[in-house]
């Protein structure tokens, strides 16, 4: 009766050990897939870029335009 109760328990112990083998397989393989990370990535990177623009926009503003005045300012002396 024993052999029986033993022999029970490691058929019970290896269905459960396969199943959590192959969940282990499906959560890899969920991982490793890719599919739609680079829309997601791309979108992310456009709302940090959106983001940063409207907090340093006044400093952004004056850096454009102090360098376009000195590209100007320099084309003048190339030209003359």
């Amino acid at each position: 009766m024993k052999f029986y109760r033993m022999e029970e328990k490691m058929r019970k112990n290896k269905k459960e050990t396969g199943q959590k083998e192959n969940r282990l397989k499906d959560f890899g393989a969920f991982l490793r897939e890719e599919e739609g990370m680079g829309t997601v990535e791309i979108i992310l990177i456009i709302v940090v870029l959106i983001g940063l623009v409207i907090i340093f926009k006044n400093q952004l503003r004056a850096l454009v335009e102090t360098v376009f005045e000195k590209i100007t300012k320099d084309s003048n002396t190339v030209m003359s």
